[in-house]
């Protein structure tokens, strides 16, 4: 019988440096998801002199600060948080989608793990239950997720 090697990424945060970028828009909501990461990511083994918080306008400006921080290295994962909720008019629908798309495509253009932490909601009572209510942390979950991507990509 063949042995089928198997990578998978240990959580395992030490020596690791993460940026987190955390929209202003909707603050009392990011501040929650930013919280949920920087936890995270302690509990992991990070140092929080390893951790920079970057603030921005608003989930819009994510991706070229991403994309600045990248091309400059010194990171191995960035976390984007922020929250977008949905409004009377179309806005949202172009503020997340472009959002979304600018940061997948600077994390493949760079080959570095950026954890989308950015909240899409209807409602503003939706985006409550993400940020550490009913429905977890989606700042946990970013964080989560960039750290066992950092170390599967690393085995690769």
């Amino acid at each position: 019988m063949h042995h089928i090697k198997t990578i998978e990424g240990q959580l395992d945060a030490k020596e690791l440096k993460f940026a987190i970028i955390a929209g202003r828009f909707n603050d009392f909501i990011v501040d929650k998801l930013v919280g949920g990461a920087v936890d995270y990511l302690a509990r992991h083994g990070c140092s929080k002199d390893n951790l920079t918080i970057i603030k921005v306008p608003g989930a819009f400006e994510m991706p070229v600060v991403a994309q600045r921080l990248a091309a400059k290295g010194g990171f191995d994962g960035i976390i984007c948080c922020g929250a977008v909720i949905r409004g009377s008019t179309p806005h949202f629908d172009f503020v997340a989608n472009e959002c979304a798309k600018g940061i997948a495509h600077v994390s493949l253009q760079y080959s570095l793990p950026i954890g989308f932490g950015v909240l899409t909601t209807d409602t503003l009572e939706q985006a409550i239950e993400r940020a550490g209510s009913k429905g977890g942390n989606k700042g946990v979950e970013a964080a989560s997720a960039v750290l066992e991507t950092v170390r599967v990509v690393e085995q690769i």
